[in-house]
């Protein structure tokens, strides 16, 4: 442990300084250590991290890995470092000038709860330097499973306020709040509301999508592999998709319609799926909706058997393969943009109806009680606008009846 071995054995330093941490609801200050790099390791319960690693034993048929293998920190350190190079490099050159300023958080094990950009700067510091071996940080008497609601609520506390201002996945915050809220519920929604500090309303719109994810994975037959709805890109989809199925009245109709949404998810017949999902919202509201659903269902099943047909479902596999075939989405494409037309051109065609109909709503919102207490003045001119209304009604009624 490093706070009795690594002290003892010199790899472990205290230092002068020390960091203030809220943990269960007490602030307080806390020792920071200069930890030598080694005797870290990168955090597998980290949601983003979680996540990655995942990916990594679907493409490669891992079936574990070892935290205390020297293969898994260079692992997850290129993971973390492709995942945004120009951050890295910034950061890495801030602390090859003037040393790291922040320190980080890690457990007596030397698991890193906060810090993970840091510690892979360092890291890849020491490779060109050796001189630069170790990590700056706060050591926590915790362990993982005994207190693993303490230490995620540390970590979600930090991510959103600290890290919140620098780039975090929003499906990497997805797959947390499914895991932690949803699906294993060992965190409360007050609680999660307090520490990240969102609205009610918020998290439960986050709550909304974390679900539709999860039912899209298991659509495309790759239940909770979440780092292929990172892959693909689908956190801005997503966040329309609620809004769309609250336009449909009966239950069937919004599990076609989500049958439809997840398969043009999985296509990707438009290159900015977010726009495209928008285009169903107006067709959603439309005359035209059943005979959408109809047409669109079809290209639904033809993509349920293309995945069926694939050997395992990963993000290449989807790329190079599903996504291959240019008849099906050509046809997914036309299908929505032929039923935004009509869709567009009965706007057009009932427009005269609704200015009416607004024309209508605005004149009986007129308070007659008013009228009698404006002056002549106003009462003229009160009686020269009725006097145009009337003028402008019957040039429409005219108009409409030498068109018939």
């Amino acid at each position: 442990m490093l706070l009795t071995e690594g002290i003892k054995q010199g790899y472990v330093i205290p230092t002068e300084y020390t960091r203030k941490l809220t943990i269960d609801g007490h602030t307080e200050s806390y020792q920071v250590y200069k930890i030598r790099l080694d005797q870290l390791f990168y955090n597998d319960q980290n949601d983003r991290i979680a996540t990655w690693i995942s990916k990594y034993k679907a493409e490669n048929h891992v079936e574990d890995m070892d935290t205390a293998d020297k293969s898994y920190n260079d692992l997850i350190e290129n993971f973390i470092y492709e995942s945004n190079p120009k951050a890295i490099d910034k950061t890495k050159s801030n602390i090859e000038l003037v040393g790291q300023r922040e320190a980080g958080v890690v457990l007596n094990d030397g698991r890193i709860i906060d810090g993970n950009r840091r510690y892979t700067c360092l890291r890849q510091l020491h490779e060109k330097n050796s001189t630069i071996n170790h990590f700056e940080a706060v050591i926590l008497e915790r362990d993982i499973q005994e207190n693993k609601k303490e230490i995620k609520l540390l970590e979600l506390s930090i991510q959103h306020g600290e890290e919140g201002k620098v780039d975090y996945n929003p499906i990497d915050r997805l797959v947390g709040l499914y895991n932690d809220v949803i699906k294993n519920e060992f965190i409360t929604f007050d609680e999660y509301q307090k520490t990240v500090n969102e609205s009610a309303a918020s998290l439960n719109k986050k709550i909304e999508q974390a679900k539709l994810m999860v039912e899209f994975l298991e659509f495309i037959n790759a239940p909770e592999q979440f780092y292929i709805a990172r892959d693909l890109e689908l956190d801005g989809p997503l966040a329309e998709v609620p809004s769309l199925l609250k336009r449909v009245k009966t239950e069937d109709e919004k599990e076609n319609l989500k049958l439809i949404i997840f398969s043009n998810l999985a296509m990707k017949p438009q290159g900015d799926i977010t726009r495209f999902v928008r285009k169903i919202k107006n067709v959603v509201d439309s005359n035209h909706f059943e005979e959408f659903i109809e047409e669109q269902l079809e290209y639904a099943e033809s993509t349920l058997e293309k995945l069926e047909d694939l050997p395992e479902i990963t993000t290449k596999e989807i790329n190079t393969h599903l996504r291959s075939d240019e008849e099906l989405k050509n046809q997914m494409k036309a299908s929505v943009e032929k039923f935004e037309i009509k869709t567009k051109k009965d706007s057009t065609r009932t427009k005269p109806i609704q200015d009416l109909q607004r024309c209508q709503l605005l004149l009986s919102s007129i308070d007659y009680h008013t009228l009698s207490v404006l002056n002549d003045s106003e009462k003229e001119l009160f009686l020269d606008q009725l006097k145009k209304c009337e003028d402008e009604i019957q040039k429409v009624k005219n108009n409409f009846e030498m068109g018939e």
